[in-house]
């Protein structure tokens, strides 16, 4: 590939995507947008943050523009497997003022999903 074609090393990639009219499986419907995502991994939300911030300044402004253009929905979604109710360290979600400042130039909306799993006495 030529030196002027090759991605650019602060240019973000994402771990998975879809577009208008893709199909998770032949018979599904077509997709009617388009998903672009990264993963920060799986650990807790305090721990994911210096992942989330290490994509940079520059990558929150562009998601930003793109937000505010209106074609396009940002969102940090949080997913929390709690599977020991009485453990204090799986309960809560403390997002940092660093983080939160991120999300706000990125125009991201917060999904927070939490999953409690517990055997029944």
């Amino acid at each position: 590939m030529p030196k002027d074609c090759e991605p650019h090393p602060q240019i973000q990639k994402p771990d998975e995507s879809t577009s208008i009219g893709s199909r998770r499986r032949p018979q599904s419907p077509p997709r009617l947008h388009s998903t672009w995502i990264r993963h920060a991994g799986h650990a807790r939300p305090e721990e994911l943050e210096p992942v989330i911030l290490a994509w940079g300044q520059d990558f929150a402004e562009s998601l930003g523009r793109l937000a505010a253009s209106g074609d396009t929905a940002v969102c940090l979604e949080i997913v929390q497997e709690i599977t020991d109710p009485d453990d204090p360290g799986q309960k809560g979600i403390a997002l940092s003022p660093a983080l939160l400042s991120w999300l706000a130039t990125s125009h991201a909306s917060l999904d927070i999903d939490q999953y409690v799993y517990s055997d029944p006495q």
